[in-house]
């Protein structure tokens, strides 16, 4: 999959952009809140229909303007296809694929791939776990619809419950009526969290040796899970957590308190590995994620990579540009403040390439082959 050609207006610090880019590695070079991650941004929330910054629409908007676009064309399995979103401050957000309006986003999750790899990823590692279950919950919905459709009912499901418990409703029937398919989508959900990290393991482990250029550091991300853990069934289990949970007010058993775990030489990576261990961890994590998505969309995602190089020493740097130029990747997209890392990145990759300037939201064209 690649795309040919993008049109921004009015999206963040971008007034307008119309760019044609390479098939293969584009580079963007600037100063920081120059316009590079916003552009990045953009085809980010062209696949996922919201931004990477988890910011809201009506934020999006370039200030002192009205509205916001963002189109882009695609070339798919050979095929052409636009994909076109806009939106506008008391309007319903226009998501459209070849002219048509989707009935519902989550329809769209999937179709177009995509893996960004940004600094905020070591949030993966020291922040919270509900930042570790949107990264599963991210990479397995672009695969497979169920089981975003159960995730979403599930969410539903967890609100009602929760609702019922802080109103006190003391009535097994309506708990057990919402409790019966929150299990099953409980049961769905987590056989295939526990089905992707079984394919995640062992290309995640040959990125990281490949990037740290050094098999002795052993490393391992593993799923945690109450249910996995323990062969309980979750209708069981929702029943016997009611009385608590009622004490409480929220609901104490589920996917939701999913987690994963990540370690270096069996120690907890957070409080054990270097700046440079930690930065390599989540890079390689990212990379078997598109691996993944790779293997289970029959598509090459688009591949961001926004400002990944510091804190990273020259070999891994270079051992990153030498995978990603491979062909087991396809689009590639580079940020970086630094001219001589992209003037390396494109030295060293055999395919083509383009090189932008980016200032004030301003992409202009500087080398390209």
């Amino acid at each position: 999959m690649i795309l040919t050609h993008l049109t921004i207006d009015n999206f963040k610090n971008i007034a307008r952009a119309d760019i044609d880019f390479s098939p293969k590695m584009n580079c963007l070079l600037g100063n920081n809140g120059m316009g590079k991650s916003n552009l990045l941004d953009a085809l980010f929330y062209l696949s996922f229909c919201k931004s990477f910054s988890g910011l809201p629409d009506s934020r999006l908007i370039r200030r002192d303007e009205q509205f916001m676009m963002i189109k882009g064309l695609y070339n798919r399995r050979g095929v052409d296809e636009e994909i076109q979103t806009g939106f506008a401050p008391g309007r319903r957000k226009s998501f459209k694929r070849k002219g048509k309006e989707y009935k519902r986003l989550s329809e769209h999750i999937g179709a177009f791939p995509l893996v960004m790899v940004a600094p905020q990823d070591i949030d993966l590692v020291n922040g919270i776990s509900e930042g570790r279950r949107a990264f599963i919950d991210r990479i397995i919905s672009q695969s497979d619809p169920t089981y975003l459709a159960s995730l979403i009912r599930f969410n539903g499901l967890l609100e009602q419950r929760n609702r019922m418990l802080r109103d006190k409703v003391n009535d097994p029937t309506l708990f057990e009526a919402v409790e019966l398919p929150m299990a099953a989508d409980i049961t769905y959900i987590t056989r295939a969290r526990s089905r992707w990290i079984e394919q995640f393991t062992p290309v995640f482990n040959r990125y990281y040796a490949s990037i740290s250029g050094d098999g002795a550091e052993q490393v391992a991300v593993g799923y945690l899970s109450t249910f996995t853990d323990s062969g309980a069934d979750p209708y069981d289990q929702l029943g016997a957590a009611r009385a608590h949970d009622l004490i409480s007010g929220h609901t104490s058993v589920g996917i939701h308190r999913d987690d994963l775990s990540m370690t270096i030489d069996t120690m907890p990576l957070r409080r054990t590995a270097s700046q440079g261990q930690t930065k390599t961890f989540v890079i390689a994590m990212r990379l078997a994620q598109y691996d993944f998505l790779r293997e289970s969309t029959g598509l090459r995602p688009l591949l961001l990579l926004d400002d990944i190089f510091d804190k990273l020493d020259a070999g891994r740097v270079e051992r990153i540009v030498s995978l990603t130029a491979g062909q087991n990747f396809g689009q590639i997209f580079i940020t970086d403040t630094n001219r001589d890392h992209l003037d390396s990145i494109m030295s060293h990759s055999p395919t083509r390439y383009s090189l932008w300037h980016v200032d004030n939201g301003n992409f202009t064209l500087s080398a390209s082959n």
